[in-house]
């Protein structure tokens, strides 16, 4: 979305995307985010437990399978596994399998979703927005910066930065299945809201940085000449 075919950063693009974002984080903030919310939130859904239909234990699934922990551990896994299989094919030649695995289409996804939960990670301890539960509870919402409490950790989505960081730089390593990749990630950032884990506005900046996280590391890495 914000790189070109040569690999480089459309700048103009993603300054308008952050300003954009903006906007729709101050909005969400002050009263719009209620509104999408209650459109959107299912009440009988828990984000910490299997919810009540089938919608909800779909969303449910995809909160598990979709996390920032699954997405790195299981893109490390890819790494580790394509790194052994060309060490022990070429005679245990593990600089050669060092140099394979960091021109490979694993490590570039590794580096995206890294990316992206460590930039999530820092804006939500800078942040530190309640989550939806608690304004359910007390009617209010709080920002509580500096704090490593999930229920004040609700800005940015993690799960939507590291879904849109994984599931984008797919699309872009196989743009064939480009439509799928995205469509899978706009509906796991609906999930979040959907079960009432986040605010609109938390997914848009969470999708946000999933992208450009995507486009940042395949420029950089489409640059970078491994050997």
């Amino acid at each position: 979305m914000f790189i070109r075919q040569d690999n480089t950063l459309k700048w103009k693009w993603i300054i308008i995307g952050a300003l954009i974002t903006l906007v729709c984080v101050l909005v969400g903030v002050f009263g719009g985010d209620k509104i999408l919310y209650s459109l959107i939130h299912n009440t009988r859904c828990n984000p910490w437990s299997l919810g009540d239909g089938f919608l909800c234990g779909l969303a449910f699934v995809m909160a598990k399978f979709f996390s920032v922990k699954v997405w790195v551990g299981a893109s490390a896994l890819i790494v580790l596994v394509f790194f052994l299989y060309k060490a022990f094919k070429n005679e245990k030649d593990f600089r050669f399998a060092f140099i394979k695995i960091k021109n490979s289409y694993a490590f570039y996804l590794l580096c995206s979703v890294l990316m992206a939960a460590l930039t999530t990670g820092v804006f939500k301890f800078l942040i530190g927005r309640s989550r939806p539960i608690i304004y359910e509870a007390l009617n209010a919402t709080f920002f509580v910066p500096g704090t490593i409490e999930s229920v004040f950790n609700s800005m940015p989505s993690g799960h939507t930065a590291v879904s849109f960081a994984g599931l984008v730089m797919i699309g872009m390593l196989f743009p064939r299945i480009k439509w799928a990749t995205w469509t899978l990630a706009i509906l796991i950032g609906l999930s979040r809201v959907y079960i009432g884990a986040h605010w609109p506005s938390d997914v848009i900046f969470g999708a946000f940085i999933g992208m450009v996280c995507a486009d940042v590391v395949k420029s950089i890495l489409k640059k970078i000449k491994f050997n």
